[in-house]
């Protein structure tokens, strides 16, 4: 279980970044070339944005600019994803983001040009524009929150010192926090972040699972005030730019960009808080009835019902799970999967200082990139199909919409990775009627799909909220302040159904999400879409999946509530949610009732 360094692991493990660039060489040399597009944008049309030929024809030229920057931004970054302690790379990356950082500032005339235009020539850009209408509009909609050229312009050229924040904690979580060996039962185990988010929180040894627990959050305190700094920083320089911005306070100002309202945002906390919160105390009793614990603690919360039937799970069976699985989207789906396998989009590789989780970046137009730390376990098959939702929608989107258009609001980004878990999940309950097998899938559309999206990142968003109105109110936050906040959030959601041991409250320090705005609660708003699209698949069947890839290829090119309906829903009202909570507690339901009939344990 000790991690090796990045350069041992089997490269048919890890994603090849050669589809990107053939070399490192081959991207300097787009960078150079990208270079003087952008001063040939900048000669072009420099004091010239006042009319509406311009203006469209400005934006069109960017439109093939954006994604050059992308994909060398991507290159760079991609790689130290896998390896933050390799100073040659993570070197690399800071010349390119200064470099990106430059050419911003460069291009940042552009949206302060357009707004100052005359209105009637904004009326009439808008009408000619095509794949940059929407960014128009957008645009136009942002003109009261803009601010002079000049300190545009200023804001830009600082645009790395605004990442600093998020950059100090990775390189803290990824490169510099020594995690030791830890006992039990007289045996020694290692620990880092990895092995201890994918496999102790899983172990089914209890003094295993506990201890490496202990050790787990022993070692976090270590840095907990040097987290709580960074974040600190983070979210009182977002308060600054929200009233620099004239927004009414940071919620405004973070949910503007996602075009959602803050009664659907407040709605996605306090149904679930409310509502979920007793059908997962039920869940967290049926786990320590079912395997005779003492106590039912939070470090216990992850265990699998039943873990003898959690079978072991090969790379090279994933590919055929997730294959059958999603099938149901079609062959061009299906090949898009095959792609990903075959090319190595996914890097599966453990190793030291890599990023823990998993995510999914998109190339625009040419293909995807997925990041996960493969544990041979089945939850990380529904990783790997969560991601390839995300892929997924990158490839309809960005075969249908322009540049500006083929990315969904944050508030829907999590739907189509989401509703991928629930499709697979769908395919394996099909494939038998043991009731062992029946219980072991609905268990995992638990304790992973529903458990990581409406319950992990729904009480990071209840905690997230509580930061902001401090910030909001002139305040400010320590570590002291955070773990009080995680502890109530925490004890608020679980009652006295599950105890909160000593070093829970900092599990603030685990996650990125709140480097990335109100990104949190967004993944149960996605999953609240998928939940309800899936059943309709279920029901309907054909004309169900061709409305949801016609929501997939939508992207971004309409707001949330617009997009939703596409596949059928609306989500400007609290029904889509209550109807999705209380799916989760059938499930629930019907695996106590198999509990009940398999093992005669009764909840």
């Amino acid at each position: 279980m000790e991690l090796c360094a990045r350069k041992d692991v089997p490269i048919e493990e890890t994603w090849d970044l050669s589809l990107i660039f053939a070399d490192e060489k081959q991207m300097w040399d787009a960078l150079e070339e990208l270079k003087k597009a952008v001063q040939r944008l900048v000669d072009t049309y420099a004091g010239k944005l006042n009319t509406a030929d311009n203006i469209v024809q400005c934006l069109d030229d960017m439109e093939a600019i954006l994604p050059e920057m992308s994909r060398i931004w991507q290159y760079s970054g991609l790689a130290v994803e896998t390896d933050y302690t390799d100073n040659k790379i993570r070197e690399r990356e800071e010349k390119v983001g200064d470099e990106m950082t430059r050419l911003s500032k460069d291009m940042s005339f552009v949206d302060s040009e357009i707004i100052l235009a005359p209105d009637e020539e904004l009326e009439a850009a808008v009408k000619k524009a095509k794949g940059c209408r929407r960014y128009l509009e957008d645009l136009i909609a942002k003109k009261e929150h803009m601010l002079s050229p000049e300190t545009e312009k200023t804001l830009a050229a600082l645009g790395r010192s605004f990442e600093v924040p998020y950059t100090i904690y990775n390189t803290l979580k990824l490169a510099d926090i020594d995690f030791k060996p830890f006992t039990a039962g007289g045996k020694e185990y290692p620990m880092g972040y990895s092995l201890f988010e994918d496999d102790y929180e899983y172990e089914e040894n209890t003094e295993v699972r506990r201890a490496a627990f202990r050790n787990f959050y022993d070692t976090l305190k270590k840095y907990e005030n040097t987290t709580a700094a960074a974040y600190n920083s983070l979210v009182s320089q977002e308060k600054v730019m929200a009233e620099l911005r004239k927004f009414n306070d940071v919620f405004d100002s973070l949910l503007f960009e996602q075009k959602v309202t803050r009664e659907m945002y407040d709605r996605q906390i306090d149904v679930i808080t409310e509502r979920l919160a007793p059908h997962m105390r039920r869940f967290a009793k049926l786990l320590q009835k079912k395997h005779g614990l003492d106590k039912m603690t939070f470090a216990d919360l992850k265990i699998a019902v039943d873990p003898e039937y959690d079978p072991r799970v090969t790379i090279e069976e994933s590919h055929k799970y997730v294959r059958e699985g999603l099938s149901i989207l079609g062959e061009d789906y299906v090949e898009m999967i095959d792609r990903a396998y075959r090319e190595r989009w996914i890097d599966f590789a453990k190793n030291k200082g890599k990023s823990t989780g998993g995510f999914c970046s998109d190339i625009f137009r040419l293909n995807s990139y997925i990041l996960l730390n493969w544990n041979d376990r089945m939850a990380d098959v529904f990783t790997v199909a969560h991601e390839l939702g995300h892929a997924g929608q990158g490839m309809y989107s960005d075969e249908a919409q322009s540049y500006y258009d083929c990315e969904p609001s944050l508030y829907l980004v999590e739907a189509p990775s989401t509703m991928n878990e629930l499709l697979l999940a769908n395919s394996l309950l099909k494939s038998s009627e043991d009731k062992r097998f029946r219980r072991w899938v609905l268990s995992s559309m638990i304790s992973n799909t529903y458990y990581h999206n409406f319950v992990t990142h729904l009480r990071e968003a209840w905690y997230q909220r509580e930061v902001y109105k401090i910030i909001d109110a002139g305040g400010s936050v320590n570590a002291d302040v955070l773990n009080d906040l995680f502890r109530k959030n925490l004890e608020l959601f679980w009652g006295d159904a599950v105890e909160i041991p000593e070093g829970a409250e900092l599990t603030w320090m685990r996650q990125p999400h709140y480097y990335m705005g109100l990104y949190p609660y967004t993944y149960s708003a996605g999953l609240t879409v998928a939940t309800q699209a899936m059943l309709r698949i279920r029901e309907e069947g054909e004309p169900a999946v061709k409305d949801w890839k016609a929501f997939l290829a939508a992207g971004g090119s309409k707001n949330p509530v617009d997009m939703a309906k596409i596949a059928g829903f609306d989500i400007s009202t609290d029904g889509p949610l209550n109807a999705t909570i209380d799916y989760i507690g059938s499930i629930i339901d019907e695996i106590c009732k198999l509990t009940e009939e398999i093992d005669g344990i009764t909840i």
